[in-house]
């Protein structure tokens, strides 16, 4: 809250937010998630709102979930959760757009007691930019 001296009273802007959120784990480069979803050591999730989906594709593999429902489907003591929310001990990787709002979704994960959720630098727009597979989106 701001005071009438302009103070925030402790507020952060996003870049400095961005920064302590991606200090507490190592985010993961485009072909790394690639090589450990191929070799079944991670669940990439794809939190991408449709409209980017549809003009951009899918990555082959991903489990796609909105963003608001994120937290509700990989709680692993949810009882909204996917079956593929199998422990505290799942390797997510998280991808939206360009690799911001994925940060702040792997460390509300984190929160949930999945600690090795972490986020694709970059993003959908650098997996596709290092040639990984892409596929049409349905429809």
């Amino acid at each position: 809250m701001s005071g009438a001296d302009g103070q925030t009273g402790g507020a952060v802007g996003i870049d400095e937010l961005l920064e302590r959120v991606r200090a507490g784990y190592d985010r993961v480069e485009p072909r790394d998630a690639y090589e450990a979803a191929r070799a079944g050591e991670a669940l990439l999730v794809d939190i991408r709102y449709a409209a980017l989906r549809e003009r951009d594709g899918l990555i082959p593999g991903a489990l796609v979930v909105e963003r608001n429902e994120l937290e509700w489907r990989l709680d692993p003591r949810g009882s909204h959760r996917l079956p593929e929310a199998t422990g505290h001990g799942l390797r997510v990787v998280v991808i939206c757009n360009e690799g911001y709002a994925s940060s702040l979704a792997a460390e509300s994960l984190h929160r949930l007691g999945l600690r090795r959720a972490t986020d694709l630098t970059g993003g959908f727009q650098a997996w596709r930019a290092a040639g990984l597979p892409v596929a049409p989106a349905a429809g």
